[in-house]
Formats: C-alpha cells, sequence, structure tokens
C-alpha cells in the first residue's frame, strides 16, 4: 500500500488516477490531494442499494469542484445481499457508539469498489488508485485497514496485464490512513474543499440534511470541532 501527500517524489504529475469518490469528507479530501499532486483524475462512485443515496448528489457536486476529468457512477446491487444497515431498511442504524465492527459494515464493500476501480483504472492507463479509508477516526470496518489495502494492492498486480507485462506497478494510494478527521479538515482545507459541498450521514435524508446521530455523524462533527473549523453540516 503506498502513501501520497501533495508534492511526494513518486506522484506522477499528468499521470491518470482512478478516485474512489463517496460524496463525504474522506473521499472529497482524497480528490483533492490527488489532484493537487498532480494527477488527472477520473472519479468513481457506485449506487450500491445505500439508503443514503443522496450522497451520489454530493459527489457529483465535490468532482465538478474539484476539477475531475471525469465522474462515472456505477450502480451495483449490494442491497440483494443486505447484511447491513447501509442496505438494508429493516436493519436500524446506531445512533450510539457500539463494539466491535457495527451493522453499518456493508460486507465486502470496498474490495468490490477497488476491484471496479481496477477495471477501470486499466482500460485508462491509470496505474494509481486512491481510496480515502482511514485507520484513526473510522467505525471499525476491516476493509479500511493497512493491511487490507496492503493486500489488495498485492493481488491488483498479479491480476492486472501491465504489470504482469513489466509495466509500472499499480498502486492504491491511501493519503488519509494515518490521520485523524481533524487532521484531514484541516488538509481539505489548505486545498480548498468546500465541505458544505459534502454529505457524510449515513441516513441524510433526500436533500442530503444529517441525522446528527449517527456514527458518521458523530466523527464528522467530532472532526469539524477539534479542528477549530465550523461544522458546515445541514442537519435536520
Amino acid at each position: 500500500m503506498t502513501d501520497v501527500t501533495a508534492g511526494s517524489a513518486d506522484a506522477v504529475p499528468g499521470g491518470r488516477a482512478v478516485v474512489l469518490l463517496s460524496g463525504g469528507l474522506d473521499s472529497a479530501t482524497c480528490l483533492a490531494i490527488a489532484r493537487h499532486a498532480g494527477y488527472d483524475c477520473y472519479a468513481l462512485s457506485f449506487g450500491y442499494g445505500q439508503r443514503h443515496g443522496a450522497e451520489l448528489a454530493a459527489a457529483a457536486r465535490v468532482a465538478k469542484a474539484l476539477g475531475a476529468i471525469e465522474h462515472r457512477v456505477m450502480t451495483i446491487d449490494l442491497a440483494a445481499f443486505g447484511g447491513s444497515a447501509l442496505t438494508d431498511p429493516g436493519i436500524a442504524v446506531p445512533e450510539a457508539p457500539t463494539e466491535g465492527i457495527p451493522v453499518t459494515y456493508v460486507p465486502a464493500r470496498n474490495t468490490v469498489f477497488l476491484s471496479l476501480a481496477l477495471a477501470w483504472s486499466e482500460v485508462l492507463g491509470a496505474h494509481d488508485i486512491f481510496i480515502g479509508v482511514n485507520a484513526v477516526d473510522y467505525s471499525g470496518y476491516p476493509d479500511c485497514r493497512p493491511e487490507f489495502v496492503a493486500a489488495f494492492e498485492h493481488v491488483a498486480n498479479l491480476a492486472t496485464r501491465a504489470a504482469v507485462e513489466g509495466h509500472r506497478p499499480l498502486r492504491i494510494r491511501a493519503p488519509l490512513m494515518s490521520l485523524s478527521k481533524a487532521a484531514i479538515v484541516h488538509r481539505g482545507q489548505s486545498l480548498g474543499v468546500d465541505y458544505a459541498l459534502t454529505v457524510s450521514c449515513y441516513q441524510a435524508d433526500a436533500d442530503g440534511r444529517a441525522c446528527g446521530g449517527c456514527d458518521s455523524c458523530r466523527l464528522r462533527r467530532e472532526g469539524f470541532a477539534s479542528a477549530g473549523v465550523p461544522d458546515p453540516t445541514r442537519y435536520r
């Protein structure tokens, strides 16, 4: 797993990158970092049956504001399997911290997302995929850990034609991995991210207004407070 920050020695100005863009705070910051590092960014979002569909409208706003070359939204029906409060309306979204892996974990979501990003990167001739996962202020999801990202990068380089034929290896960029939510807010601010465009809430309404009680809302609110930055989130 390869980290990247603006101006890093192994960034490739003018190179192409696929950026996973949910429309939330972290992915918006990740896109801004990739653009600042000199990448031509191709943003990829997913309608996967999530109850907080307003995040897709937020992703479109963010992609436009941060200068993505292209923004695609793919539809995949993870709700068909259920097993998560984000895809099954019969499972309540918790509004208090829980122990262990929470019910908002979507089975194999990041594995699926990265696999599809990998497919697009091969077509584009891109050697970098950016993902805004974070192992500090996160919700306990196993597919947000550095071990997972490193393992996927290894698999990607076994599975791609470019890597097998001896071209540049494919890299999974996770620039937020070791940052606190407050540090992420500061980084995004320095790069001009307008967080009012983003939606993080697990149960945002159709207009993108946040519930204020879910785990994602709590982490976001605490991040702005710790950073000493006014919270632009619209709450119901």
